[in-house]
C-alpha cells in the first residue's frame, strides 16, 4: 500500500502544484489585463475630456454671441427711448442741455461786459453830480 499511498501523495502534490500554478497564471493575467484595462480607461478619459472641452468652447461661444446680441438690442432700445424722451421734451418747450449751456455761457459773457461797464458808468455819474453842484 505504500506504493498506492505514494502515488496518491504524488497526484495530490501535483494537483496542488497545478492549482498553485493556475493561481499564479490567473494573477499574471489579471495584472496584464488590469494594466490594459487601466490604459484603455485613461485613453477613454482623455477622449471624453477633449470632447467636453470642445462642447464647453462651443457653449461659451454661443453664450458670448447671445450676450453681444442682447447688449446690441439694449443699446438700440436705450437710443430709441432717449430719442422719444428728447422729442417729448422738445414738444413741451423745455430747453435742451446744449441750449441751457449756450444760454449760461452767453449770460456769463454779458455779465462780464456789464461788470466792465459799471466802473465807467459810476465815474460818469460822479462827474455829473460834481458838474450839477457847481
Amino acid at each position: 500500500m505504500a506504493k498506492k499511498q505514494q502515488k496518491v501523495y504524488n497526484e495530490v502534490r501535483e494537483s496542488a502544484h497545478k492549482i498553485w500554478l493556475a493561481g499564479l497564471g490567473a494573477l499574471a493575467k489579471a495584472e496584464e489585463e488590469g494594466t490594459k484595462v487601466f490604459h484603455n480607461l485613461v485613453e477613454a478619459g482623455e477622449e471624453f475630456e477633449a470632447r467636453g472641452k470642445k462642447r464647453f468652447k462651443l457653449v461659451k461661444g454661443k453664450m458670448e454671441e447671445a450676450r453681444e446680441a442682447a447688449e446690441s438690442q439694449f443699446e438700440k432700445l436705450g437710443d430709441t427711448f432717449d430719442h422719444k424722451v428728447a422729442g417729448a421734451v422738445q414738444r413741451l418747450g423745455v430747453p435742451s442741455r446744449d441750449e441751457i449751456m449756450r444760454l449760461t455761457k452767453r449770460v456769463e459773457e454779458l455779465t462780464a461786459k456789464v461788470d466792465k461797464i459799471k466802473p465807467a458808468t459810476r465815474a460818469r455819474k460822479a462827474t455829473r453830480r460834481v458838474t450839477k453842484k457847481s
